[in-house]
């Protein structure tokens, strides 16, 4: 029997590569997909893989794909109302969440009050509200399995022992496309260097978080959530080849690394086919080629997003989804050509010095941050 998932941001990279994998398994049925403005890709999707629901973001692209879409008995929605809908549809069992930023936060929360399994590759829903959403999750006995290379890495090298066991969790990270570059060196950077990332092909935002390892410091907030563990358990290491995607070390001293090619199409398939592993067609490593594994600590003078998501975490509270909201505005300024590469973890900063931090916030509270923060990154004072 094939089992029903719904994909929301099907036209992004982990869309386009989970579409991927359900293609090659022929174990899924696409139940409803979505997208910010990419309707001609969505449209594309949608002939291919017949679902029951489209949602398009951008009310007036909406209604362009609704009128290609006649005559196909698909029903395209749109804003965030249609992403809600696709992520709570009743025939629904597994949605993977793969939007880009904050707007990936509520229809998560409907799709775990919805009991739907949840294969998250959106970082910030936990970055923002870990708490809340793993307390819903726990309530509403909803399973949350990681999409993300690391945390499923972490997941899957936490079988080796039981919660109680736990040293340290152990993130790596690439070091991105300036790795061992100083200060000065990234003066002048421009966004198509940036966007070069030496391992994995990721989106637009992803990439350029990764170039300031803002990725690593949100994967660390991500972990402390997902994985009940606290805070100053969890590092990160520059691991250069990305073939070891984390680390598990255990009370005895073991440590445990799930290794394998940088190919995200692996994690994604084992979020879906969780507790079994199924086969692919993905190329395989290799030992007989593989030349070296080499670790470095994170430079965090040069890179300091790390340390500001470190800070923003032991905060707390509201903290991170100010981190994360101005960390957005500050990347798609960069990417926009408006600041330079140096930028963005300045206005970061200059956000959280002026944010007033609410302990214990409500969801609202939350959102609230979320929008004074964007608003504030945007002032005069903090560009």
């Amino acid at each position: 029997m094939l089992k029903e998932i719904s994909i929301l941001g099907s036209t992004g990279s982990i869309g386009t590569q989970a579409l991927d994998v359900i293609r090659k398994t022929k174990e899924y049925k696409v139940i409803a997909l979505t997208t910010n403005i990419n309707i001609d890709l969505l449209e594309k999707q949608a002939l291919e893989f017949k679902p029951k629901l489209v949602t398009v973001m951008d009310q007036k692209k909406s209604i362009i794909l609704r009128d290609r879409l006649k005559g196909y008995n698909i029903k395209v929605a749109s804003g965030d109302e249609g992403l809600i809908e696709a992520a709570t549809l009743e025939d629904t069992k597994v949605v993977i969440n793969s939007v880009v930023g904050m707007i990936g936060l509520i229809p998560t929360l409907e799709a775990i009050k919805a009991g739907k399994k949840i294969a998250l590759a959106n970082k910030e829903t936990l970055v923002t509200a870990g708490e809340i959403v793993m307390r819903e999750a726990l309530k509403h006995k909803t399973e949350i399995l990681p999409v993300d290379s690391e945390h499923s890495a972490i997941f899957q090298c936490l079988k080796s022992g039981n919660q109680n066991e736990i040293s340290r969790l152990i993130l790596t990270a690439s070091g991105g496309p300036f790795r061992g570059k100083k200060t000065n060196d990234l003066l002048n950077i421009k966004v198509e260097d940036a966007l070069k990332h030496p391992n994995w092909e990721m989106g637009r935002k992803i990439t350029i978080d990764s170039a300031t390892l803002m990725n690593k410091g949100l994967e660390i907030i991500e972990a402390k959530w997902l994985f009940d563990v606290e805070i100053d358990k969890i590092d990160a290491v520059v691991h250069p080849q990305s073939i070891i995607h984390s680390m598990v070390e255990f009370v005895d001293g073991s440590i445990i690394a799930h290794m394998g090619v940088p190919d995200m199409r692996i994690p994604i398939q084992y979020a879906l086919s969780h507790p079994i592993r199924t086969k692919n067609e993905i190329n395989k490593l290799d030992f007989n080629t593989l030349k070296e594994l080499t670790f470095e600590r994170a430079d965090i003078e040069t890179f300091p997003c790390l340390d500001l998501a470190y800070k923003a975490i032991n905060a707390g509270g509201s903290m991170p989804a100010v981190l994360n909201a101005s960390n957005e505005v500050a990347v798609e300024l960069f990417l926009n050509n408006k600041i330079s590469f140096l930028k963005i973890p300045e206005i970061i900063s200059n956000v959280m010095d002026l944010h007033r931090n609410i302990l214990n916030p409500t969801l609202d509270d939350i959102l609230e941050s979320d929008n004074w923060a964007r608003e504030t990154a945007m002032h005069k004072t903090c560009l």
